[in-house]
């Protein structure tokens, strides 16, 4: 039984996501309380009328001691976990056991990830995101909801067989050469044609990578493009997988094919079913909502009509002029399980950078004044006055001149400006919040007219000939690998490899948290599959063993303890944290600060734990690791090296400290040395 809910401060739904099981509880609460002759109410307002105490309480907590609970048991024993986003309060449910109250925080976060990937600065104005995530039609509203609970759904699923989504990092297929000539080939032929082609309508791309189910096989950016953070392309991977949902059950019978070079001869798995064809083994990642009754009409879910396959999604993700920077993304399926990205600009994006500059003055300085800075002091360390004046006037004539209305932003720059300059006016004192919060508003009001998905027309788009044309491109490149690459991507890496240096070792995960991306052998649990670990049970046994130790590890580290080992009948855990430098020397850790009990889950999705390292105070090792190390004893520095993270589960006869974890770092690095490229 579980349920997911977003209200804001009205007690009004914002989103849900129930299953089956929790869908069928409430009705049957209702059934039992209704009076003869009293019909059924919306599945919606069940939801609103059961969850309206716990959110009213919230709130009037946050007024009254402007602190809320984090979360609660029930008698049934029910988790519920909450968490209060601006003015959007999260409540995630669970009452089978399935899931702890870690798995439940993360889910929280994950959405509010999807969101702001979605949505992009509109989530920070409560009265905007409303707007979006609970539009007036009922068939665009119920469509929204499909949409993000399918993508709930697929996050779900991958977290519990993916390993890339249970340490939350990037896994890419280990073949140097033909990684090497796809990346190439991205760059000096498929990115090159496209963004000199005058078809493009004025998008450039900006990132074009091509996906083997979840696995990244090639990446590549332009040199005036901003790093694709980790988070962003996890999230990505998540919208792919929900557009074209993969068969992690393939049947391979084959031997592994680890050669590095293009093999004479290689195994031809069975072809796929079309996509999305009916038959008895559905894919796993396609999912069947049940029928859901909704308010006002008490509709049963309408299906979302098919998509233009030549239509871009509308994503927003992390650059360097600003945090959510407005994208169109083309989904190309190459094959079953083989997909093109394209991640373009936008014409005029520019803009986006000047609402975020406007919008990052307004947020820091609602900040200083709600902590008693006033006057001068409230606008120490922002950018002068006549600067921000200077950027957010150009801002309103631009959009002006494009047809987007700026009357309610002119009127609440007025308003702040005869308050906070003219000498009649308060100055930069508390009661100059009011005007700084419509000011946010109403940016973030502009930037909606600007770049929400309804507003792309049929013509901002690469031209439908030009998609075609990237795809028939990549398809004739790797049409001697599509069956290869399928193979390979259940067989990336296997145990062989390591068996006779490290006898004793059944599984590691190797994760580069400098880059975001993982190393690990293969884990195949199917009842179809043959693998190193057995199939059925055996495999399954491990894979919850390994399930286990992440989120213990995750757990410990959380309350400032790098390095776990643990004993479990027969089976060692180890966990091991460190850091190293460019040069590869080990950094010795002091005091890793924990974490408190409501913040974010370690991860990457939810909230990038491993950027807060580089603040860590470490000490010098020896040899030397760097020049600001004092030549006559270890000193505390800061942190500006890669971190890195190890889980291995071992048995009796192989017990490892961490001079072998070392070792076993050694090793897998020179097997996937091409990745730290």
């Amino acid at each position: 039984m579980k349920c997911l809910l977003v209200a804001n401060e009205s007690a009004e739904v914002l989103f849900y996501w129930t299953d089956p099981e929790f869908e069928q509880r409430i009705q049957e609460q209702y059934v039992v309380s209704q009076e003869e002759g009293e019909g059924l109410p919306a599945f919606e307002d069940s939801i609103n009328t059961l969850f309206a105490p716990i959110i009213i309480s919230c709130s009037t907590m946050v007024d009254r001691l402007g602190d809320n609970y984090t979360s609660f048991s029930t008698e049934n024993n029910h988790i519920y976990v909450l968490h209060q986003f601006e003015e959007c309060l999260y409540i995630t449910v669970n009452g089978d056991g399935d899931e702890t109250e870690d798995d439940l925080k993360r889910k929280i976060y994950v959405i509010k990830k999807l969101t702001e990937i979605m949505f992009g600065m509109v989530t920070i104005s409560g009265a905007l995101l409303r707007k979006e995530m609970r539009p007036q039609g009922t068939e665009q509203r119920n469509r929204l909801w499909k949409k993000l609970r399918s993508l709930l759904e697929t996050y779900s699923c991958l977290r519990e067989n993916d390993q890339s989504f249970l340490v939350e990092a990037v896994e890419r297929l280990i073949h140097p050469t033909l990684c090497e000539q796809c990346i190439e080939f991205l760059e000096r032929r498929l990115v090159q044609q496209i963004n000199s082609n005058m078809d493009r309508m004025g998008e450039e791309v900006l990132h074009a990578f091509i996906l083997v189910h979840t696995k990244l096989l090639a990446f590549y950016s332009s040199r005036n493009a901003s790093n694709l953070c980790p988070s962003d392309l996890l999230a990505l991977i998540i919208l792919v997988q929900d557009l074209y949902p993969s068969k992690i059950d393939l049947d391979d019978t084959s031997e592994v094919l680890e050669s590095s070079s293009v093999p004479d001869v290689f195994y031809t798995p069975e072809p796929s079913p079309p996509e999305r064809e009916s038959g008895d083994s559905p894919p796993v990642f396609q999912f069947v909502d049940p029928d859901v009754q909704m308010a006002e009409d008490s509709l049963k879910t309408l299906e979302a009509a098919t998509p233009d396959p030549s239509a871009p999604s509308r994503v927003f993700l992390e650059a360097k002029e600003c945090p959510m920077m407005p994208h169109s993304m083309y989904c190309l399926p190459l094959w079953p399980g083989i997909t093109l990205v394209l991640l373009t600009k936008i014409p005029n994006s520019h803009v986006a950078a000047s609402v975020c500059y406007c919008l990052e003055a307004f947020v820091k300085l609602e900040k200083r004044l709600c902590e008693g800075h006033e006057g001068a002091a409230a606008m120490r360390g922002q950018p002068s006055v006549q600067e921000q004046r200077s950027r957010l006037e150009k801002l309103i004539k631009t959009c002006a001149s494009m047809d987007i209305q700026t009357s309610q932003l002119q009127n609440a720059w007025t308003d702040f400006k005869n308050k906070a300059f003219s000498r009649s006016g308060s100055g930069f004192t508390r009661d100059l919040l009011p005007s700084c919060r419509n000011m946010k508003t109403q940016l973030c009001g502009v930037y909606r007219q600007f770049f929400a998905a309804e507003c792309m027309g049929s013509s901002q788009r690469l031209a439908p000939h030009l998609q075609e044309r990237a795809l028939s491109m990549v398809q004739e490149k790797l049409m001697d690998w599509k069956d290869f690459l399928l193979v390979k991507s259940k067989r990336n890496i296997t145990m062989v490899s390591y068996l006779e240096e490290f006898p004793g070792l059944i599984h590691f995960i190797y994760v580069d948290r400098s880059n975001g991306q993982m190393i690990a052998p293969s884990l195949n649990v199917t009842d179809r599959t043959d693998s190193e670990l057995g199939k059925g049970p055996l495999a399954d046994f491990i894979k919850n063993k390994v399930w286990s130790l992440v989120a213990t590890a995750q757990q410990y580290l959380q309350k400032g303890y790098p390095t776990v080992t643990l004993r479990d009948g027969d089976y060692f855990y180890c966990y091991f944290l460190w850091f190293e430098n460019e040069t590869g020397y080990k950094l010795e850790v002091k005091d890793i600060p924990s974490s408190p009990d409501d913040a974010a889950p370690v991860g990457m999705l939810t909230f990038d734990y491993y950027s807060t390292a580089v603040s860590w105070p470490v000490s010098c090792g020896s040899p030397p690791v760097s020049r600001s190390c004092d030549q006559h004893g270890p000193q505390r520095i800061m942190v500006h090296a890669a971190v890195f993270r190890l889980f291995m589960i071992c048995n009796l006869c192989g017990e490892f400290s961490e001079l072998s974890a070392q070792a076993l770092l050694i090793s897998v690095k020179n097997h996937g040395k091409f990745l730290q490229s």
